[in-house]
């Protein structure tokens, strides 16, 4: 009976991504984004209705270089440029989902890159903050969101470690890039009882994906699963 309940929503919100989709958006394209969901999504346990009409809806072949749209909603991380990666779709929507996010949330993202995590915050949240240390790809990310009609984005280019200390408190932080630790900053701009989700763990290797919650102005963490993400670089100043 459950199976078939998560069916008839998984059905539900497709009907919604068509109605929702631009009309210039090539078929192939909406198909492949079904394929993704229901396949690597829904079919390793992702529940939340919210997040999977996020993952439908957002056009992830818009955040990937020209030269590899054709395979946007394939399994697998892309390269984006700059030795920096859009990550797997499933990870994407398992972050996301981790957060447990609510339409009031503000939250702080570190690592822009294509700007695609933001986007599927954004049609999950009030506001999404995300910072970009590579000038390049932020540019490249505002520019993407702005095409998309997303307003309540905001990018900024800056070392990701500080976190953004003018917009905080957030409810919610969640990076995606590894530091061989959570940085202090990011601990002390998450609100009391504010969810964070990051990859920790040293440089090219394997990261345990940390899920914490602050309590008492400290993290209470669990270990979710391994992962691998590039590095999370450091500004000079």
């Amino acid at each position: 009976m459950r199976r078939i309940a998560y069916f008839l929503i998984f059905l539900s919100l497709i009907f919604f991504a068509f109605s929702t989709t631009s009309a210039r958006e090539p078929d192939d394209f909406v198909h492949l984004r079904e394929q993704m969901v229901q396949r690597q999504i829904v079919a390793r346990g992702v529940k939340d209705p919210k997040v999977i009409k996020a993952m439908l809806k957002v056009p992830r072949h818009l955040f990937v270089p020209e030269a590899r749209r054709a395979y946007s909603y394939g399994d697998y991380p892309l390269p984006i440029g700059e030795g920096q990666t859009i990550s797997q779709p499933y990870i994407v929507a398992y972050m996301t989902e981790a957060l447990d996010l609510r339409p009031d949330d503000k939250v702080l993202e570190i690592g822009t890159g294509s700007g695609y995590q933001a986007a599927i915050l954004a049609e999950l949240v009030k506001e999404v903050y995300t910072i970009e240390i590579i000038e390049n790809l932020g540019k490249s990310a505002r520019q993407t969101l702005r095409a998309l009609g997303y307003k309540n984005i905001y990018v900024k280019i800056g070392d990701g470690y500080k976190g953004w200390p003018k917009k905080a408190p957030f409810d919610a932080v969640i990076v995606t890039c590894a530091p061989e630790q959570v940085p202090q900053a990011l601990i002390d701009q998450l609100n009391e009882g504010g969810r964070t989700i990051i990859p920790v763990g040293r440089t090219g290797g394997v990261q345990k994906l940390v899920r914490a919650v602050k309590k008492g102005g400290r993290l209470k963490t669990e270990n979710v699963m391994y992962v691998r993400f590039v590095p999370m670089v450091k500004g000079n100043d």
